[in-house]
């Protein structure tokens, strides 16, 4: 029974003794490690890629900590299911000190309604918090929510904390300890890792496990092979997901329309669901594309559409269009950046007073305060345009839309400097 589990799940460890990596936060002395051994464990959320010990170092924390354990899915959980939970919690809390630790998995795919579900127990202790998530806390939580929480970054496993993993596994898990075992090579076995502890547990157990014998030399010839040969092999729900639409991503913005035509191939082969897909696909269109071609949006939109109404095995010719489309479009992060300078100096400024002119004055007493007294109405002039200040007067003169060098948004940039002149003089 005990070979049919997975070699990662069987070397998943239950003491913080044994776990591998993350010494900046679980190491002796660390913010965590003593958190947990005062048994003063706030809410916390860890955040860090796949792989690395999210899910269990909550179960480690429950353990050493004798609490109860209840453990949720961001994918497969709602509302009834937290609002099951901790009604369960309450009924706990009635009969022992200690309060159960609630463990959500990617927590950051949650609702902002869940979140909210969540608010009031986490504030009041009915529970003690545990989010994983491998998406930054600060976009994916919800304010209210994170600010209940500490949050600590895990890291991508270093060269000694992988090789650790294989020589642990190698002497004490059930199956590989019979073996006769030696890494002569390790170089593909980390570089095919990337980091991931899980992963890495995977591929070692597919060389082991392709060979089936006793006795084994693993070289970087033998893993890059049996792992070439097993290279369709597409976890949708794990590590092999984030990897792949990362590469399918970063071919399309590096405007290489045959490597973005094969790592679609390879999640469509895999089977990826396609709304995913093309959900990526308009973010990319305004994200890396944006102005340099507008027409890139429509495009992925209706691809979008299209792909709901046909599904597969149809919607993949769709889908390789508008791959294609995309990848060889111009390319323009001015959007991208226009937003994200805009909302640091949102943070930066607080919230600046709207300019008189500018304010709507919807009764008699913001009439005679002069709310929009000076507003002069665009259309009214010359080209539909007037030379006014529309940001606050902190921020007059400041730029962050830029337009990158491309036909298209050459064209914006000639236009606004018609209009404005040195203002907008890029």
């Amino acid at each position: 029974m005990q070979n049919t589990i997975p070699l990662a799940e069987r070397m998943r460890p239950t003491s913080l003794e044994n776990y591998i990596g993350q010494k900046h936060i679980v190491g002796e002395g660390a913010i965590l490690n003593n958190a947990i051994k005062s048994n003063l464990l706030p809410s916390i959320i860890l955040w860090g890629p796949p792989g690395v010990g999210k899910t269990t170092l909550a179960n480690i924390i429950a353990h050493q900590l004798k609490r109860p354990f209840y453990a949720l899915s961001a994918i497969n959980s709602g509302v009834k299911d937290i609002r099951e939970v901790i009604d369960k919690a309450k009924g706990n809390g009635l009969f022992q000190q200690s309060n159960p630790i609630l463990f959500i998995d990617e927590i950051h795919r949650f609702s902002k309604s869940q979140q909210d579900s969540l608010l009031g127990a986490v504030e009041k202790g009915t529970v003690t918090l545990i989010g994983a998530t491998t998406e930054n806390p600060s976009f994916e939580v919800i304010s209210a929510l994170l600010s209940r929480c500490q949050v600590y970054i895990l890291k991508h496993l270093e060269k000694d904390d992988l090789l650790d993993m294989l020589d642990l596994a190698m002497r004490t898990d059930i199956v590989l300890k019979h073996k006769n075992i030696k890494i002569e090579e390790n170089e593909a076995l980390l570089r095919l890792s990337g980091g991931d502890g899980r992963k890495l547990l995977n591929v070692f157990e597919l060389v082991v496990n392709t060979i089936g014998k006793d006795e084994l030399v693993i070289t970087n010839e033998l893993v890059t092979s049996i792992v070439q040969q097993n290279i369709a092999v597409y976890d949708k729900a794990g590590e092999n997901h984030y990897d792949i639409i990362s590469a399918f991503i970063k071919s399309i913005r590096g405007s290489d329309p045959n490597a973005a035509v094969y790592w679609l191939a390879r999640m469509i082969e895999g089977g990826e669901d396609p709304s995913f897909i093309a959900r990526r696909l308009l973010i990319l269109a305004s994200e890396d594309i944006g102005n340099a071609n507008p027409t890139a949006l429509v495009i992925a939109n209706n691809c979008f559409q299209a792909v709901n109404v046909i599904g597969f095995p149809e919607s993949r010719i769709i889908l390789a269009q508008t791959v294609t489309y995309l990848a060889t479009s111009a390319k323009s992060n001015a959007a991208y950046m226009a937003i994200a300078n805009a909302a640091q100096a949102v943070k930066d400024n607080g919230d600046l007073p709207v300019p008189l002119h500018l304010r709507n004055a919807p009764t008699k007493l913001m009439k005679d305060l002069g709310y929009g007294e000076d507003y002069k109405y665009a259309h009214s002039f010359t080209s539909n345009f007037i030379n006014q200040e529309y940001l606050p007067e902190q921020l007059a003169g400041v730029k962050f839309y830029e337009p990158m060098n491309n036909a298209r948004e050459n064209e914006i940039r000639a236009y606004l400097k018609r209009l404005w002149g040195d203002k907008y003089n890029y």
